[in-house]
């Protein structure tokens, strides 16, 4: 099943759902070969630098991994296609003007913004306002 294409349609109808928990952004020199299944990563991209895995502070916590700060995971609910043009780009637009960053992970049927977690709840209200 394709996508929403149409940006009017992907803003007005994102539902953004905040989830549980606190979420880090960790990174792991290479050759890494961390025991995926421990800590359970949401996501993981691989780098010159490194391997970099989001997953949830807790987690990273027990393996001491280092980590910059913590956000909170806000998905938009919207069947976003992959090819959909400025949906990101309005989202984080919106975000910026109220000096809240975001960092932005399309996946297959949803996109995923990681809000530091200050900011969560102004994030939410923002991204709200676009249904209305």
């Amino acid at each position: 099943m394709a996508g929403e294409t149409n940006l009017d349609v992907l803003l007005r109808g994102m539902r953004p759902v905040l989830e549980d928990g606190e979420y880090v952004f960790c990174t792991l020199p290479h050759p890494a070969s961390p025991d995926l299944n421990a800590l359970a990563p949401v996501g993981l991209f691989h780098e010159d630098e490194g391997l970099t895995l989001i997953l949830r502070r807790e987690r990273a916590d027990a393996a001491g991994l280092a980590y910059p700060g913590t956000f909170r995971w806000v998905t938009l609910s919207v069947h976003s296609s992959l090819e959909a043009v400025g949906f990101i780009a309005a989202v984080s637009t919106r975000l910026a003007a109220h000096g809240i960053g975001v960092n932005p992970v399309a996946a297959y049927y949803h996109d995923h913004l990681f809000i530091p977690s200050a900011r969560a709840m102004d994030a939410m209200a923002l991204l709200e306002a676009f249904g209305r």
